[in-house]
């Protein structure tokens, strides 16, 4: 990383984030990961953003499938974040002992967050070491009983 990104690193702690799983499946295949680079882009239509580095089987299995589910985790689902962060190695399954559900593309989604959307590809602009995708919102789901996880300054916080 050059000087500029790391100066970019070190602004971006003081931004605040919500904390996602991305989840696809291709065939039989399913894979997920932590992230906190996604955004809202236009209601209508409704499209979201997520940017995903490069060398990660979720990826692969996005391009393959062209579906992602976004689970926006409640505040007391820090250990799920670090399951899919990669303290479970990527070739392990992350999803082992967790309830999953799915909305309408198939994509999994991981029970007790705080909202969930479904998504399907729209534009994809590769990046030197990862990938920004637009996605179309096919289904969403949110609840009132959770609060969001909070990412601040490289640790979890709990919103007052």
């Amino acid at each position: 990383m050059n000087e500029i990104g790391e100066q970019l690193r070190q602004c971006m702690r003081h931004w605040p984030a919500g904390v996602t799983v991305v989840t696809s499946q291709y065939l039989t295949e399913r894979h997920g990961m932590t992230v906190n680079s996604f955004t809202s882009v236009s209601l209508a239509p409704p499209v979201v953003s997520v940017t995903l580095a490069n060398d990660t089987r979720t990826i692969k299995m996005l391009l393959a499938s062209g579906i992602l589910g976004i689970t926006i985790l409640n505040e007391d689902q820090v250990d799920i974040s670090e399951r899919f962060a990669g303290h479970i190695p990527d070739e392990g399954n992350r999803f082992i002992d967790l309830e999953l559900f799915t909305l309408t593309t198939g994509a999994p989604f991981l029970a007790g967050g705080s909202a969930f959307l479904d998504c399907r590809m729209r534009a994809v602009f590769p990046l030197d070491n990862s990938t920004l995708f637009l996605l179309d919102v096919v289904a969403a789901q949110s609840s009132s009983l959770y609060r969001p996880l909070v990412y601040f300054n490289r640790g979890y916080q709990k919103m007052p």
